[in-house]
């Protein structure tokens, strides 16, 4: 099967599940490219938005142990400011002009798979009722982050409503990576939607289990790997984490991702009395991500909204325990590897990081993790989905 993937972001910006799952693919033996326009924001990675590459080029990725290749066919799209709509025309001008290239090249493709419908899905819906290609999209954005963007009505970009409610219905297949997700998605788009759960991937080979140093005659220690930039502060729940740390005894707090060095994080931490066993690590590599999970005996989430974090599941594979909110999943609330709390509650949280820290990393967790979201098996539930079509 021939799979032209579709990509809302890249690396740095983001969108490690589409680079995982097209491996998968490939070690399946399918056909998988990559289509890809990063839109580049001034406010984000400021410097890139001035030297990033201009023109479109191609890359080609050989996952491990494979003999094919995945060509990754590119370019980037500074954005306009403050202007969603014509920023949404051009990425699907873009996209549609790409798209021609690439078949003239490598072929038309059986299945167009879109990650997140704004705008890979809307510029897949628009290349499959013109070339008449089944698509899917697979939807990693929650509510919350739509209403950040858009308000809780949609006053001004009603239009965006109606386009990525389009770009839903008509799909072949939206698929969402955790049950609750499909509820979030009816809530804001409506259930005139097919839609089908698959976890996103997680490299459990390479976040693999690991001992922990001996905690006798040292601090417990804490992660968090959440992005503070913007409105994530708060969607992340940084404010009751700060709080909820703070009541704790002798524990350290490692605290990684996009601006978790900036002003607004160290001027809170500023605040707390505990604030000499906070370590800011700012935005990670992947290397970097495994080394400070296997530094670390715990990984704390505060957040408001999610649909599946990858965090939490890299965290859990190399086996280490999670005290969340009630935003997590049902799929990963593991007995034994997880505590709940309500969201908001800095008590709750500070209550379920003392109760934790009971428990320890084990192989039992990070095996739960391989059997829900292993490259092979998420591979194969794709496999099943597209061959129906």
């Amino acid at each position: 099967m021939h799979i032209l993937e579709i990509p809302s972001f890249l690396p740095p910006y983001g969108g490690y599940f589409c680079i995982e799952q097209s491996k998968a693919l490939v070690n399946r033996g399918h056909k998988v490219g990559i289509l890809h326009c990063q839109q580049l924001g001034m406010t984000i990675y400021p410097w890139h938005f001035l030297t990033a590459r201009y023109g479109r080029w191609e890359e080609d990725l050989k996952p491990c142990g494979s003999n094919s290749s995945i060509t990754i066919y590119r370019t980037n799209m500074r954005g306009i400011p403050r202007n969603i709509l014509a920023n949404k025309k051009r990425y699907c001008r873009i996209i549609s002009e790409m798209f021609e290239e690439y078949i003239m090249k490598y072929g038309v493709p059986d299945i167009l798979h879109a990650h997140c419908s704004q705008w890979a899905g809307a510029a897949a819906q628009e290349i499959s009722q013109r070339r008449n290609i089944p698509y899917f999209i697979t939807e990693h954005l929650s509510s919350g982050i739509f209403y950040d963007n858009y308000g809780r009505t949609w006053d001004h970009d009603k239009w965006a409503k109606t386009v990525i409610s389009n770009a839903l219905e008509k799909a072949a297949g939206v698929i969402t990576v955790a049950d609750e997700s499909v509820e979030d998605i009816a809530g804001l788009f409506g259930r005139n939607i097919n839609t089908v759960t698959i976890s996103n991937i997680v490299d459990v080979d390479f976040f693999s289990f690991k001992r922990r140093e001996e905690k006798k005659g040292r601090k417990f220690r804490f992660c968090c790997l959440a992005n503070a930039n913007g409105s994530f502060f708060e969607l992340k729940g940084y404010p009751t984490l700060l709080e909820a740390f703070d009541r704790c005894k002798n524990v350290e707090l490692h605290i990684a991702g996009r601006e978790t060095k900036g002003k607004r994080m160290r001027s809170s931490i500023a605040k707390l009395e505990n604030k000499a066993n906070i370590t800011l690590h700012g935005e990670l590599t992947k290397e970097e991500v495994r080394q400070l999970l296997y530094h670390c005996d715990a990984l704390v989430m505060a957040s408001q909204s999610e649909m599946q974090p990858l965090s939490v599941m890299e965290a859990m594979s190399t086996g280490i325990p999670v005290v969340s909110t009630t935003a997590i999943p049902m799929s990963l609330r593991i007995p034994g590897a997880m505590f709940t709390v309500p969201k908001n509650d800095a008590q709750a949280l500070t209550e379920g990081m003392i109760g934790i820290q009971a428990i320890e990393p084990s192989e039992v967790i990070s095996k739960a993790i391989r059997n829900i979201a292993s490259p092979n098996i998420v591979a194969e539930q794709l496999e099943r989905l597209f061959n129906k079509q």
